[in-house]
């Protein structure tokens, strides 16, 4: 049977369609395309017109590839999180795009996309019998999970995505240090119930999943290796110390400067700043050392919930 999961996310709308043979599935399809709806409007709740056409012009095109491999509608689950989650306008975005593409959209909580996050970086087999802290940024929101490979222990979703951080604080490109500072302070301020469950549960490994993390890890191959990792490979060790090499490179640069890094791709060149400012944070605020990194996130989270 096949299935079809759509994660329409604040920056990137992402497409995986797999087929399941009894309890094996076979990944026939995985594709990502940049929407941007929380572009202009995240930080004011609402998806402007512009981000509503872009919508559609994804979902148009993974509606055609859902059609080539004869995907039924029965068989697609479209999952909308922080941008259509906050909009005053979810109603009419999610009845435009069921009549233009057929695809409805369900709308799930934070605590519902934390826990999705979990079960997919479970299934990377980036988690052990260790407490990690595990951390997805999105464009809205930004996912906090503490746990190990057999349970949650605590998990948190903070409206802090890449497209609010970067629209309310990068007014300069590069980024100026001042702005750098009022993050730090802006994280301090939001993430207090994010230092008290560490102050409870002392991981000691940072579980990076996809977007952000993931240029970071074709970044690093690109230096060492001169190619980009293997695809199939759906856990990577990052050193730290790469990290902060990516670091002083990113916050350096302007946008221009930024795409001629090897490994970096259009996807993730603005929004990618802003994200290393926030590991930055995590990573010296909290004293963690070790950087693991999952390619599996929320899409493959809602895959292998059904498969329980």
């Amino acid at each position: 049977m096949k299935q079809a999961i759509i994660d329409l996310g604040t920056n990137t709308f992402h497409l995986l369609i797999s087929e399941t043979n009894g309890l094996s599935h076979t990944v026939l399809v995985r594709e990502s395309r940049a929407a941007k709806i929380g572009q202009a409007g995240i930080n004011k709740g609402v998806i402007t017109e512009e981000g509503i056409g872009r919508a559609l012009t994804v979902l148009t095109y993974f509606r055609h590839i859902l059609d080539q491999h004869g995907v039924l509608p029965e068989q697609v689950i479209a999952i909308g999180t922080s941008a259509i989650r906050v909009a005053r306008n979810q109603a009419e975005f999610i009845d435009r795009i069921r009549a233009e593409t057929g695809i409805n959209i369900r709308v799930i909580s934070g605590d519902q996309e934390a826990e999705y996050i979990y079960q997919g970086i479970r299934a990377a087999g980036a988690l052990d019998e260790k407490t990690a802290l595990v951390m997805d940024i999105g464009g809205g929101s930004v996912e906090f999970i503490l746990g190990n490979k057999s349970r949650i222990f605590w998990k948190q979703s903070f409206e802090i995505g890449g497209q609010r951080l970067l629209e309310r604080f990068m007014s300069t490109d590069p980024i100026s240090a001042g702005s750098v500072r009022r993050l730090h302070d802006y994280f301090q301020e939001q993430l207090l119930p994010l230092a008290n469950a560490i102050h409870q549960y002392h991981p000691d490994v940072l579980v990076g999943s996809s977007g952000s993390f993931d240029t970071l890890v074709d970044m690093w191959c690109m230096h060492e290796q001169g190619h980009l990792p293997d695809p199939n490979q759906a856990t990577f060790m990052l050193p730290v110390g790469e990290f902060y090499r990516a670091y002083s490179l990113l916050i350096a640069s302007n946008r221009a400067e930024r795409m001629q890094i090897p490994g970096m791709i259009d996807l993730r060149v603005d929004m990618i700043v802003v994200a290393v400012c926030l590991i930055d944070y995590v990573l010296k605020t909290y004293t963690i050392s070790n950087i693991r990194t999952s390619t599996y996130s929320l899409k493959e989270g809602v895959l292998a919930s059904l498969s329980e």
